[in-house]
């Protein structure tokens, strides 16, 4: 239970720790086994796997994320990394206590010593690793090699986290980026209001070839000078850190080739013109509209020579981020899930016309509402279509922990990882999915889409999630630094809604809405129209088809409509309720009619079991948070208290689900 609402600092030493506690050693480990398991003595790939870290680097919604605060954590990744290796050293210098090994150890020592505890002390990943190796050469040559793969495997930790521990990512709205370009351009003169009164050819003109030296000062907008002094300091802690300590920039909402360009201009304006851009510069497609006008997107930029030359210079690599819980919160599950694929598959396309190698990064939460599920089953299902360079996913919130909390945890689910993106190039058959089988995902999804859109624009959708469901008190949890919702605008719309508070709301009533909703409509429609069969056919033969169709049950198999029972009842938001239940029992029959099953999740009986086992013991807490939310509604004498009891229950609920949020 938080007092307070953590700060942006605050949640990152929440995860710093973990990671010194767990990952540190679970990753050295975990290569250690892949490389005894290759059995191939030089193999050689540190980057196998790779830490990103958005904690103090994610300022999208959240303006407590400052330039100051992304600092101070890169300050934190790499003093705790020095004291990881600090400590390390200790334990193998007890081992080698070998005379000629003595000075080259201890001097490194003291070195790791006096960077773990002042900031400002920085080492060099050359004045690490070259000692070690200078340690491992003596070993050998003079000492028959004792201790060796104890010592191999610290220099294998070395060269996976270097100096920087995890990359920390930048990321930002592409609105706030256009209100500081903006401003920029007023105060040169390119504009007198608006970008609006330039041409598109202006604009880009503008962009790549004018030069502009930006002042944090000559603005007062805190937005303007923030962005200017945080992409103006990148450079500095890059020197810092290490280029891999923060190499990637991020642009949340971007639909169009100037949620790009405007980031790649402020880089130029902001003290990188002189030479090159060492980030990736990475649009964020997460609407349905985004994910439609991606391909346009990439084309345009791609044929411009200024950023062309720029992802040449990037090792010919574009990564391309989707975004999971927005697209499911404006598309519905199955159209999100299916728009996101193909979004995979053009951009693919267009990446390798352009000798371009594509990289996606998947923003995933949590439940199959926010991308999540069986991670495994679903890299394993995607097509032969899509660009199988690298897997990049993040993990949020208390998946950290249920799924990645311990060492043989993360050893666990990132060895599925591996095994997952391996799958395609090594198995002899090429997942694809055929013409008609797409015609058909594509009618099915456009069914279920056009049943969640009727259900958006409900009357009763926005005034239910917030009268009816704990929605605003998930700022009062102080879970996170994040407010609630983006903006300030006094009428809660759906678009200013956090994806974590939407779904986690439809969680806590265990209706578990935007997982399942559209699919029963879907696929009754087709029983209708004697179809039945195609489908039938098209969940055996279409892994990815069937991949969504389980991760559906696994949303299913967590409501319980009887918990909200009572709103049937109520007045206003009776009829609503009404079409909730109606929907989640169509759906319930309709995929267990797909799958032959007689229950949701039958052949998954773990899975199953712990799904049950956890909603069983969390039940009378949500009992009392409904209980507590009645009460609240009827303006009882004791709404303060009863405002606490929803709160605190909050906590349970979500660590007892695992991955509700």
């Amino acid at each position: 239970m938080n007092s307070k609402k953590p700060t942006p600092l605050d949640e990152a030493k929440n995860i710093i720790h973990t990671l010194r506690h767990v990952y540190y050693d679970a990753i050295g480990e975990m290569y250690t086994h892949i490389k005894s398991s290759v059995g191939n003595a030089q193999f050689d790939n540190h980057d196998i796997v790779k830490l990103g870290f958005w904690p103090g680097g994610d300022r999208d919604g959240n303006p407590f994320v400052t330039a100051s605060i992304t600092k101070e954590v890169m300050n934190e990744l790499r003093v705790t990394l020095m004291k990881c290796y600090y400590n390390e050293l200790k334990e193998l210098q007890r081992k080698l206590s070998f005379k000629e090994i003595l000075e080259p150890i201890t001097n490194l020592r003291s070195t790791l010593y006096e960077a773990m505890f002042d900031a400002t002390v920085h080492v060099a990943y050359q004045d690490i690793i070259e000692p070690l190796i200078h340690i491992r050469q003596l070993l050998v040559a003079n000492y028959h090699g004792l201790y060796l793969k104890d010592l191999d495997l610290f220099i294998d930790k070395v060269k996976i986290f270097k100096t920087h521990f995890a990359t920390i990512d930048i990321r930002q709205d592409h609105s706030m980026h256009t209100v500081v370009m903006q401003a920029v351009l007023k105060k040169y003169g390119y504009i007198k209001e608006s970008i609006e009164e330039l041409t598109q050819q202006q604009l880009i003109d503008i962009l790549l070839q004018e030069s502009i030296s930006l002042d944090p000062k000559d603005y007062e907008e805190d937005i303007v000078k923030d962005t200017i002094v945080n992409i103006s300091q990148l450079s500095t802690i890059q020197e810092n850190n290490g280029e891999q300590g923060c190499n990637r920039y991020i642009i949340s909402n971007s639909e169009d080739v100037y949620s790009v360009l405007y980031v790649f201009a402020l880089f130029r304006w902001c003290g990188w013109e002189n030479r090159d851009i060492t980030f990736d510069i990475i649009p964020l497609f997460e609407t349905m509209k985004g994910m439609d006008d991606s391909r346009a997107t990439m084309e345009q930029l791609f044929e411009l020579e200024a950023y062309r030359k720029h992802v040449a210079f990037r090792n010919h690599k574009q990564t391309i981020m989707l975004g999971f819980s927005d697209g499911t919160k404006d598309g519905g599950y199955l159209k999100a899930n299916w728009s996101i694929l193909k979004t995979k598959e053009t951009l693919s396309e267009v990446c390798s016309q352009h000798d371009v190698a594509a990289i996606f990064f998947d923003g995933r939460g949590g439940p199959p509402a926010r991308g999540g599920g069986k991670t495994h089953r679903f890299y394993a299902a995607q097509t032969s279509k899509v660009a199988n360079n690298e897997i990049q996913l993040t993990i949020q919130g208390q998946t950290i922990t249920s799924t990645y909390g311990t060492k043989e945890q993360f050893k666990h689910n990132s060895e599925q990882l591996l095994t997952a993106g391996l799958s395609n190039s090594i198995l002899d058959k090429e997942i694809t999915i055929s013409q008609d089988s797409r015609l058909l995902i594509e009618e099915l999804s456009e069914l279920s889409f056009k049943k969640y859109d009727a259900l958006k624009h409900h009357d009763k959708f926005m005034p239910y999630l917030e009268n009816m469901s704990t929605l605003k008190y998930y700022t009062k949890a102080n879970i996170g630094s994040r407010p609630g919702k983006r903006g300030h605008k006094a009428k809660l719309e759906l678009t200013d809604l956090r994806a974590i508070s939407f779904v986690g709301s439809w969680s806590q009533l265990k209706q578990n809405v935007p997982g399942y909703f559209g699919i029963g409509t879907a696929l009754q429609t087709m029983q209708q129209q004697d179809r039945f069969n195609e489908v039938k056919q098209l969940y055996n033969d279409v892994p990815f088809f069937k991949a969504l169709m389980l991760n559906s049950m696994m949303s299913l198999s967590k409501c319980y409509f009887e918990l909200t029972s009572y709103m049937k009842e109520n007045e206003e938001y009776g009829a609503f309720w009404q079409i909730l239940e109606d929907e989640y029992l169509l759906s319930k029959r309709m995929l267990l009619e797909l799958s032959g099953m007689e229950i949701l999740m039958e052949k998954e009986t773990i899975s199953r079991e712990s799904i049950k086992i956890r909603e069983n013991i969390v039940l009378p807490l949500l009992v009392i948070q409904q209980y507590a939310l009645q009460m609240i509604a009827q303006h009882n004498e004791h709404q303060p208290q009863y405002e606490k009891i929803v709160t605190r229950s909050l906590y349970g609920n979500i660590n007892a689900s695992r991955n509700s949020a």
